[in-house]
């Protein structure tokens, strides 16, 4: 049976849009209950901490690992052989969360009792005390959600995160619109509404493993050669996951410091530039880690490039129109997304998330390319190249992060730090290009830079159109003319149309190709 790729990542995207926009209604929620309030912005931070594990142990840099071993086993030894080793794998990393989460959560109520902290800070420890627990939840489900698409079946891993945008939703609905007198006080309602939503996502993955017969078994045999091979994948791959997290958490730290807004202005502007994000790039690194996996397997590079050329055509004309239309409208979809009567997101919120939007922005081209990159060195077993330019450029990221905070007037520092993350991703992609390159062949990177060259010119024409159209509407007058959420709405919608139509319309003209679904994408031998 072959599998395509193309068909894969429709799935996929299907799947992750839909969480992606409950992620965004629920980050409407939470900017109309919570505004930029630091309550708001504790939250976000205590957050990050189980997304740290999560990239570290689940879907990051164990995924990267397991999958190779995992689809190599399953061909050569059988499903009872994979089984064993899930059962291994998941049992061994089961015990070591559990530690880390007790440890942890040890830690921070001894420093909740006994430490002395600013009230940035002390708003931070007891959310973080709650949601902790959520790591060892979220990394089991991400571990599962590796294994279901080691076996090409990317449905249920893809729908898991709708299972957390769900109760998140209605913990906001039913808890925090009526209860709590604060947002202090109804943040914590939320912080418990995540652990419930980790139980939830590890329980829809049993059907999953049951009927592809890889339900784990107990099981304490870690000796297992293949169990040491995906653990020496893991450390480079952790520690490259790591960098990067790690990295992201200094930037709430720093945002932190600079602001108590700082935080959540820039959460709100990362969820609208990871939904084009996740709806597409993220989606199709999901299906070629396991594609690559293949062809890796069948010693075929000339596939691979042909499968990484075409995906990467397919990203660029999507993300750069995508990419600059976020630019040119960031303020108008801000205040569309967050801004409702009534609310804590205010004028300043808006105009705060706004300035994120916009220097974000331009960093989807290439958060895109770094999720098509990364799964072909993994495909490969290689987890310590990635790691090794990942160090390189934390240092970069940290470096700018510090200059651009003590050095920007304080309603930009937010922003710099946004700058500074698609300023180091974007060297972090160069190199891993060159190194590609050198390690499987030439990737026809002056073609790809030629076709990316005339798609960036259609669509800074469409940003010089899309930028009047708010003038026509108000010279037209009605309804689009006016103030409420109805002229927002239309207002972005035309103008998002308009730029459609345009882009479009210079694609043939400019002789980019269309959306590629090659007969190279064929996972099947």
């Amino acid at each position: 049976m072959k599998h395509r790729v193309f068909k894969s990542t429709i799935i996929v995207s299907l799947g992750t849009g839909v969480s992606r926009v409950l992620g965004l209604c629920r980050e409407v929620l939470m900017a109309h209950y919570f505004g930029t309030s630091l309550a708001k912005s504790a939250f976000d931070v205590a957050f990050s901490i189980p997304n740290l594990f999560r990239r570290l142990f689940g879907e990051g840099a164990l995924s990267a690992a397991l999958v190779p071993v995992l689809t190599k086993t399953t061909a050569e030894e059988g499903r009872e052989a994979a089984k064993r080793l899930v059962g291994q794998v998941m049992t061994l990393m089961g015990v070591v969360l559990l530690s880390i989460v007790a440890l942890g959560v040890l830690g921070v109520s001894l420093a909740i009792e006994y430490g002395s902290w600013s009230e940035r800070v002390a708003a931070v420890l007891p959310l973080l005390r709650i949601m902790l627990p959520y790591a060892f939840f979220i990394c089991m489900v991400a571990i599962c959600m590796a294994i279901l698409n080691s076996q090409h079946h990317f449905a249920l891993p893809a729908f898991t995160p709708v299972a957390l945008n769900v109760v998140w939703i209605l913990v906001i609905l039913f808890l925090c619109r009526r209860y709590g007198s604060s947002p202090g006080d109804r943040i914590r309602f939320v912080a418990w509404g995540i652990i419930v939503a980790g139980v939830v996502q590890l329980a829809i993955q049993v059907p999953g493993l049951l009927q592809l017969g890889l339900f784990p078994r107990f099981s304490l045999a870690w000796s297992d050669a293949k169990v040491r091979r995906i653990l020496l994948l893991m450390g480079p791959a952790a520690l490259g996951m790591g960098i990067h997290q790690v990295n992201f958490f200094l930037d709430r730290i720093l945002a932190l410091w600079a602001a108590g807004w700082a935080p959540a202005a820039l959460t709100f502007a990362e969820r609208l530039v990871y939904l084009p994000l996740g709806i597409f790039a993220t989606a199709l690194g999901t299906v070629l880690l396991p594609t690559f996996s293949r062809q890796a397997l069948h010693d075929d590079p000339s596939h691979m490039i042909a499968t990484f050329r075409a995906s990467l055509h397919n990203l660029m004309l999507l993300m750069i129109p995508a990419a600059v239309g976020l630019l040119v409208l960031a303020r108008p979809i801000v205040d569309l997304v967050y801004a409702w009567e009534g609310g804590e997101f205010d004028a300043r919120s808006g105009m705060l998330t706004a300035r994120a939007l916009a220097f974000y922005a331009p960093g989807l081209v290439v958060f895109s390319l770094y999720k098509l990159l990364v799964p072909l060195f993994y495909a490969l077993e290689d987890t310590r190249t990635p790691v090794r330019v990942a160090t390189v450029m934390v240092g970069l990221n940290l470096v700018l992060n510090v200059t651009f905070v003590l050095t920007w007037p304080l309603e930009f520092k937010h922003g710099g730090l946004a700058l500074a993350t698609v300023l180091a991703s974007t060297a972090n992609c160069i190199c891993l290009g060159v190194l590609l390159q050198r390690r499987i062949g030439a990737l026809g990177w002056r073609r790809l830079a030629g076709g990316v060259v005339r798609m960036l010119l259609a669509a800074l024409a469409m940003a010089w159109v899309v930028m009047r159209v708010p003038d026509w509407m108000q010279a037209l007058g009605g309804v689009a003319a006016g103030e409420g959420k109805l002229a927002q709405l239309l207002g972005v919608v035309a103008a998002m149309a308009v730029g459609v139509v345009i882009y479009g319309a210079l694609l043939p003209v400019l002789r980019i190709g269309r959306m590629r679904a090659d007969p190279i994408y064929e996972t099947g031998h």
